[in-house]
Order: C-alpha cells, then sequence, then structure tokens
C-alpha cells in the first residue's frame, strides 16, 4: 500500500465553506437577525466564514463580536446548536459546512447598544420566529426554524440542505421586508 504525502493527499479531498454563527436571542426567545448590505440584502444571523487557523467558536464569537459590538458574547460557553450543511450547486460547487451556537439572551439594554458595521450591515431586528418567514427565502427560514427545533429539544440537530446558488454558503439567506431597528 501507497500513502501519498499528506501535501499530495489533501489536494484529493473535499472542499468546502465553512462558516460559524450566533442564535441570539432577546428576552422572550425572539430570534435577533442582522439586515446584510450586499448580496440580496438578506436577513441573518450574526456570523461568517472561518479565517486561517480559527476553530468554529473562535468564529462565531469573533463574528458576534465584529458585526454587533457588543463583548457578552466573549463569556459565553459554547453550546452547539445546530451543525448544517449544504450540498455544492451550479452557482457555489463547493459544499458547505456550518455551525451555529447558541448566542444567548440580550437585554433590551445590550440590544439598544448594537453598533453594526454599516459596511455589513444595515439594521437588525426581532422577531417571532414565524414572523421571519416570508421575510427570508425558504432555505434561510428553514435553517432558523432547524436552530430553534434544536435549541428548545425539539428537532436534529443536523440540517442538510440542497445547495441554494451559493448565496447561503457565503452567508447570504436572501431578501424580504424591513425593519426600523439598527
Amino acid at each position: 500500500m501507497h500513502l501519498l504525502p499528506p501535501a499530495e493527499y489533501v489536494q484529493t479531498l473535499t472542499h468546502a465553506t465553512v462558516y460559524a454563527a450566533l442564535y441570539v436571542r432577546d428576552e422572550a426567545d425572539r430570534p435577533v437577525q442582522l439586515r446584510a448590505t450586499y448580496g440580496t440584502h438578506g436577513w441573518l444571523l450574526p456570523g461568517g466564514n472561518l479565517e486561517p487557523d480559527e476553530d468554529p467558536w473562535e468564529a462565531a464569537v469573533r463574528e458576534g463580536i465584529e458585526e454587533t459590538g457588543l463583548e457578552h458574547f466573549r463569556g459565553l460557553t459554547p453550546e452547539l446548536l445546530l451543525t448544517h450543511f449544504q450540498h455544492p450547486d451550479p452557482a457555489w460547487p463547493m459544499p458547505g459546512v456550518g455551525f451555529v451556537f447558541d448566542g444567548g439572551r440580550l437585554t433590551p439594554e445590550q440590544l439598544s447598544s448594537m453598533r453594526l458595521d454599516p459596511a455589513e450591515h444595515s439594521r437588525w431586528d426581532v422577531r417571532e420566529l414565524a414572523a421571519w418567514r416570508p421575510l427570508m427565502p425558504p432555505a434561510g427560514y428553514e435553517r432558523l426554524a432547524a436552530v430553534e427545533a434544536a435549541r428548545t429539544g425539539a428537532g436534529p440537530r443536523l440540517l442538510i440542505s440542497p445547495g441554494c446558488g451559493g448565496g447561503a454558503v457565503r452567508g447570504d439567506w436572501g431578501s424580504g421586508g424591513s425593519s426600523s431597528r439598527g
């Protein structure tokens, strides 16, 4: 049996986009999402792609702080709610793997002190889970609902999605609706 050197072997493996996100809620357990300023201007959880030498939890915390300005996330204990796998498709020919962690509850004071990066997000909003459905494409809402189901113990902690034109892999979950917050 001939083994390839590690540098050659890894070239034969599937490459994937890897993201991490935080599922943040208000004190009534309503999801908090951010409105992207890029792509289709969709509603997103705080999160993004991993940087080199960063694990998923480190990426989720870094992105949460960068995208909201809240240091609250540094003090949390990692709790993985959902692992998300997305199949490749012609528009984004690479699979995606996501890790969504519990970002905890935010008080009204914390919510009002959020400072969004205007290059990435234009506003934030808090809504009941079902109220997000008409504001998001099906794939985005499916992920949001799966995270909530996993958090409450009412659903699996793995979501496998078809490809969605690359948008969801890159963190852009589609558009719809508006908000007056942020």
